[in-house]
């Protein structure tokens, strides 16, 4: 009877292909969490659209990573996939919108009264850094939305993350990765309306309520925040019924 050895490419050629497995999946994570961060900032506007061929092509990487990440934030409603198989941000009806509104009013409260008793001192020093920033950039002549978007977003989850709940977190996020764009027709209309806004009022009082350890009154104040936020969204009658 015959021998044949093995190839011994064989093992080498097995090799090759699963750490090229494990670069495809590190890629997919980086692209999702660079397209998650885009959504949960505000950077992307509901209705927008793009292909994954031209996503890969701006990232510099091939369609894989990019077709696997997507998949992910299909499942988790933060994006959709249209019958020509271009990818879509959402857009979200008006019910949905003040659904997820009161659902934030619960999360997002028990996230601000628990922060109240565990964040560190340098958890509130990180929060008062975010609201310094965001109020830095309302008092420009000529505010940058987007930026005084990400400052929004950074301090909201510096104060989230402050309340030591992972679980809780991490439902938050799966929040605003859906409500995220929306919050673009918020800050992105206009100079004025960062200017004019009054987001930086209960930034304030949500940093006074941390310090003086009162759980109550920085709900009140996350609350009034989103509140705020999520009428004037309401009040320009453009998302759909």
């Amino acid at each position: 009877m015959q021998h044949n050895p093995a190839s011994p490419a064989a093992p080498d050629d097995a090799l090759s292909g699963r750490v090229a497995r494990i670069v495809r999946l590190t890629l997919a994570d980086t692209v999702y969490r660079d397209l998650k961060e885009l959504l949960l900032s505000g950077r992307a506007a509901p209705g927008e659209r793009f292909t994954l061929r031209g996503l890969a092509t701006a990232i510099g990487t091939s369609p894989m990573p990019v077709r696997e990440a997507v998949s992910r934030l299909v499942a988790e409603n933060a994006l959709e996939v249209l019958p020509n198989r271009a990818v879509r941000v959402p857009l979200m009806p008006r019910v949905r919108f003040e659904e997820l509104r009161l659902i934030r009013f619960q999360l997002e409260g028990l996230a601000a009264v628990t922060a109240a008793h565990t964040a560190s001192a340098d958890d509130i020093a990180e929060i008062a850094r975010c609201e310094r920033l965001f109020a830095a950039e309302r008092e420009k002549r000529r505010p940058d939305g987007a930026a005084a978007m990400r400052h929004n977003k950074d301090l909201h989850f510096a104060l989230y993350r402050a309340a030591r709940l992972p679980t809780l977190l991490q439902m938050i996020e799966g929040l605003w990765l859906q409500i995220g764009p929306v919050l673009n027709l918020d800050f992105q209309a206009g100079p004025e309306r960062v200017r004019q806004g009054d987001a930086h009022l209960h930034h304030a009082a949500l940093l006074d309520a941390l310090k003086a350890r009162d759980g109550e009154a920085a709900r009140a104040a996350l609350i009034a925040d989103i509140r705020s936020a999520g009428d004037f969204i309401l009040s320009r009658g453009i998302l759909p019924d």
